[in-house]
């Protein structure tokens, strides 16, 4: 039998874009990439990408929901993770990411969601949010994708925010109008796998999300693994430092379970 975890919320950070979420007794997966350090990914024959670190640790199954911002990229769904998919009851994707997965997956466009009931009695609503992956106009090079709002209620009310892969626009400042997230995941890295822009959220993108959303704390995902990531937690801590916001970063150590507050009270003023 599954044991439920007491802690209204834990996470276990595995690697990359890859989290580990228990809600009650639910758990979530974000984008799996569960390939060993050394895996090269040939995008054609001038851009490829390699993992040079694997995951922290192999995640127990079952995992109720994969929450996956796109398929069609190597880093945020490598050949493991794909595998690993078959073993999921459902995963929630954009509309042609589903399209292509089949199977269990579900396809959602921004503002569609879905109802869970969490083994505890929670209830979680998963609503898709924007991301835009790369500036203006990168659409069409880097295809759909999505992130995720999490709403729970029960005896722990608190909201989610998973960015998925993109970078800070006006859709992200538009949704700090309408959620109040205790905890924003952000895909960060910086990375730049096509040119001299970022396709991820960099320190200045991760900065501008901590200024729209006061009340939460940030937690990097996608910062570290990768080839084509150009930064690292190492760069968000030194810039949330110098600006005097540090207690709205934190980082997760790899393969530790970590239970998370869910009282707003732990923030700083």
């Amino acid at each position: 039998m599954k044991k439920i975890s007491t802690a209204p919320l834990e996470a276990t950070y595995l690697g990359g874009p890859t989290v580990v979420l228990e809600i009650g007794g639910l758990r979530l997966m974000t984008d799996p990439t569960l390939d060993p350090a050394g895996t090269e990914f040939v995008l054609n024959e001038r851009m490829s990408e390699k993992k040079y670190s694997g995951p922290a640790a192999f995640p127990e199954t079952p995992i109720d929901i994969v929450l996956l911002s796109h398929d069609q990229h190597f880093d945020n769904l490598d050949g493991s993770g794909r595998n690993f998919l078959k073993e999921v009851q459902t995963t929630l994707t954009t509309k042609v990411g589903a399209e292509r997965l089949k199977g269990t997956a579900i396809g959602l466009d921004p503002g569609e969601y879905r109802m869970y009931d969490a083994p505890n009695g929670d209830r979680i609503k998963i609503t898709a949010t924007p991301a835009r992956h790369g500036p203006a106009g990168i659409e069409s090079i880097t295809g759909d994708v999505i992130g995720f709002h999490l709403s729970v209620s029960g005896d722990n009310d608190f909201e989610l925010y998973i960015t998925g892969d993109t970078v800070y626009y006006n859709e992200i400042e538009k949704l700090g109008q309408h959620i109040n997230p205790r905890y924003i995941f952000i895909f960060a890295g910086a990375a730049r796998p096509r040119g001299p822009f970022n396709v991820t959220m960099g320190t200045n993108d991760a900065i501008d999300t901590a200024h729209i959303f006061p009340q939460a704390t940030l937690i990097p995902l996608h910062a570290e693994g990768w080839s084509h990531y150009t930064e690292n937690t190492s760069s968000l801590t030194e810039a949330f430092r110098i600006l005097g916001i540090e207690h709205q970063l934190q980082i997760l150590e790899a393969g530790v379970v970590t239970a998370l507050p869910i009282n707003k009270d732990s923030i700083a003023n």
